[in-house]
C-alpha cells in the first residue's frame, strides 16, 4: 500500500480545507480501504470525516427527515422514524452487504462507493474508470457481462452502481446536501450519480473537495412502499436487479402516483421515468403494471451476457406493484 498522510477533521470546513489533489475522504472505510489494498485507489492524503458531518437523524420543518452523512447504515435502518415512515429505506439498507459492514459504513460513504466491476478492481485489466483512456475490458469479445448494465452504458464503461440505499433514496426523491470549496448546495436524486458517457471516471457530479454532509428525505408517501432485491445468495451479495417502489392509489383503485427505481442495471440508480409517466390514471391491475414495465424495458440495451436482466427487471416491477396494490 502506498504511504499516505492522515487528518482527522473535526468539521466539514476543516475537512474541505485539508483537501488537495490526490486526497480522499474516509468515512467507514468499507470501500476506500478495500480499493487501497487492491491498488485501485492510492491517495497520498486521507481525511477522516466521521466527526466532520452530522451523525443524527432529525425531523425537517415540512415533515421529512434530515440524515447526517456520518450516520451508520445499521443505525439508520433501525431508527424508529425510518422504520415507521420510510420502511422502503430500512428494507434497502438491510438488504445491503452484511451486518458487520452495515455497522461500519456511513450514509455518505454508501452513496459514494465505487463499482464492484471485476475489471475495475483488477489493476491488470484495462478500465477507463480506473485509468481513463485505457479501454473497457468488459466491452471486449468474450468478456463477462453477466452483471453489467442494461441501461445508460456507453462504449467507455458498462459497469453498474452497487448501492442498495441509493436506489431507495432515488425512488423516494431524496436530496443530497453538499459542502465544498465553493460553498453549499443540494443535489436531487436522481442527479447525484452520473452515467458514464465519455468520462466514466466521474461517478458523481461532485467537484474536487466536495463533501456530502446530509441527505434530506421529503415527507413520507401516503401510499405503500417496498424494496425487493434479487441476488446470487441470501446475503453479502450485490443485486442482479433490485427495485424500489412507491405506489399511491385513490378510493376508486386508480393509480395517482408511482415512484420506481432499479438497481443493478446502470452506472447510477435507474429512475423509471417512462413507467412512472404511464401509470398515473391507470386502474390498479396487472395489465397496467405490465404495460408500464414493458414501456420502461423497451429502452434497455442489454449486453450479450445479461439479457436475462431485462426479463428479471420486468418481472420485479410487475410483482412489486402487484404486491403493493393488494
Amino acid at each position: 500500500m502506498r504511504p499516505f498522510s492522515y487528518t482527522a477533521a473535526a468539521s466539514a470546513r476543516e475537512a474541505i480545507g485539508a483537501y488537495r489533489p490526490g486526497a480522499a475522504y474516509l468515512g467507514g472505510g468499507t470501500n476506500l480501504v478495500d480499493l487501497m489494498r487492491l491498488g485501485v485507489a492510492a491517495p497520498d492524503h486521507v481525511i477522516d470525516v466521521t466527526r466532520a458531518t452530522g451523525a443524527d437523524v432529525g425531523d425537517t420543518a415540512d415533515g421529512g427527515l434530515l440524515i447526517g452523512a456520518a450516520v451508520r447504515n445499521s443505525d439508520l435502518a433501525n431508527h424508529r422514524n425510518v422504520r415507521e415512515r420510510y420502511p422502503l429505506l430500512a428494507q434497502a439498507i438491510a438488504a445491503g452487504a452484511s451486518g458487520q459492514v452495515r455497522n461500519a459504513a456511513t450514509v455518505g460513504g454508501n452513496l459514494l462507493q465505487r463499482t464492484r466491476c471485476p475489471y475495475f478492481q483488477d489493476i491488470a485489466m484495462s478500465c477507463n474508470k480506473r485509468s481513463p483512456g485505457s479501454g473497457c475490458q468488459a466491452t471486449q469479445p468474450g468478456a463477462d457481462t453477466e452483471n453489467m448494465a442494461i441501461f445508460g452504458h456507453s462504449p467507455h464503461c458498462v459497469a453498474v452502481h452497487p448501492s442498495d440505499m441509493a436506489v431507495a433514496l432515488t425512488a423516494l426523491g431524496a436530496r443530497v446536501h453538499l459542502q465544498g470549496p465553493d460553498g453549499e448546495r443540494t443535489v436531487p436524486m436522481p442527479g447525484l450519480h452520473r452515467l458514464p458517457g465519455d468520462a466514466p471516471e466521474r461517478d458523481t457530479v461532485l467537484e474536487p473537495g466536495d463533501l456530502i454532509t446530509a441527505v434530506e428525505l421529503p415527507p413520507p408517501s401516503t401510499g405503500r412502499t417496498m424494496y425487493r432485491k434479487v441476488r446470487a445468495r441470501a446475503s453479502f451479495a450485490f443485486a442482479l436487479v433490485s427495485v424500489a417502489a412507491v405506489l399511491e392509489t385513490d378510493q376508486n383503485r386508480v393509480v395517482t402516483r408511482c415512484g420506481l427505481a432499479l438497481g443493478g442495471v446502470a452506472h447510477a440508480p435507474w429512475r423509471c421515468h417512462h413507467a412512472e409517466r404511464i401509470l398515473p390514471a391507470l386502474p390498479v391491475a396487472p395489465a397496467s403494471f405490465e404495460r408500464a414495465a414493458d414501456e420502461e424495458l423497451r429502452h434497455a440495451s442489454p449486453l450479450p451476457g445479461n439479457r436475462y436482466k431485462v426479463t428479471l427487471a420486468r418481472n420485479l416491477i410487475v410483482s412489486a406493484l402487484e404486491e403493493l396494490s393488494q
